[in-house]
């Protein structure tokens, strides 16, 4: 499949936002505003989707009506990016009811986080089309600091290449080696989800980036997910493994239990970054864009071709 590159943004553009996972109620609504003033003050216009704020549900919108906004986000000439508004569950509820021909005839940027990385996963895998692994839209106004908002202007608008700030803090060697790879993932335990299966992703000489939210998983648990990814072949069929945030209350880390799960079979390399993920400061990741590691550099991974023109 040909790989399709979205337009970058330009100030005065217009940003779409949806809501394709859990929905936004109670305290989501001022802080979704709050985002949009946020926005706004930088010199974007703002468009909420139609049912974004629904919850026909009671546990969220249905997954026609969220499918229905993400169609109908792309299809908006008007529109220029999709900012998914906030993760949680559900997301993969819309991929039979995506309309995979418009995406591709109309392609734009489409990004978020946690929950967001199986829809846009699988929008590159059905399209072609780069998606972006950054900061929720709601996330612009809860974080503490600017720091992921400016990350995604930075790729966005800036079309920087950057992953995040030069230091050896920030990247540690798990397995040496250099490699190269277009980049795919996100949060673990959906990642396994589209292992297999009609909506499955294609690994083969990937490079998969992976984190977890600890509230929510267990250390057996993320070790479960990556069992069976190693039961379904993914880890025979990829060319470097990018680890993210992974904070659990008995402080074993992600790291670890990669290493406890691979248990040295396979040597492709293998870092770990602290910026992205559940985290405060998330860089953005384009999924679909070929990145090369070097671990013998202070910044173990880079971009090595645009992911917006």
């Amino acid at each position: 499949m040909s790989k399709v590159i979205p337009n970058k943004l330009n100030i005065g553009d217009t940003i779409g936002v949806v809501a394709p996972s859990n929905p936004i109620i109670g305290d989501n609504i001022s802080e979704l505003d709050l985002a949009k003033k946020i926005v706004e003050r930088e010199g974007f216009n703002v468009k909420y989707s139609k049912n974004l704020f629904s919850n026909t549900n009671v546990y969220s919108a249905t997954a026609k009506e969220k499918a229905d906004d993400i169609n109908k986000m792309f299809e908006d000439e008007e529109v220029k990016m999709i900012w998914c508004a906030k993760g949680g569950e559900g997301c993969n509820s819309v991929f039979e009811y995506l309309d995979y021909e418009l995406i591709k005839a109309n392609p734009k940027i489409i990004c978020g986080y946690s929950d967001i990385t199986s829809l846009t996963n699988i929008i590159t895998a059905k399209t072609g089309l780069v998606t972006f692994s950054a900061t929720n839209f709601k996330t612009i106004a809860t974080d503490d600091t600017d720091f992921s908002f400016k990350e995604a202007m930075n790729r966005l608008v800036n079309c920087s290449l950057d992953f995040g700030i030069p230091n050896n803090d920030y990247y540690k060697t798990i397995q040496e080696g250099v490699t190269e790879g277009e980049l795919i993932g996100g949060n673990l335990s959906l990642i396994g989800g589209v292992a297999v299966g009609r909506y499955s992703v294609n690994f083969k000489d990937k490079i998969l980036f992976l984190e977890e939210l600890g509230l929510e998983t267990s250390p057996n648990r993320a070790s479960s997910y990556l069992y069976t990814m190693k039961q379904n072949g993914i880890f025979e069929k990829i060319k470097g493994l990018w680890i993210g945030n992974y904070e659990h209350e008995s402080e074993i880390s992600l790291e670890k239990i990669v290493i406890d799960v691979l248990e040295s079979e396979y040597r492709f390399p293998i870092i770990k970054s602290n910026n992205f993920g559940h985290i405060e400061n998330k860089t953005v990741i384009p999924i679909g864009t070929r990145a090369r590691i070097d671990t013998s550099k202070n910044v173990k991974i880079e971009l090595i071709e645009n992911c917006v023109k």
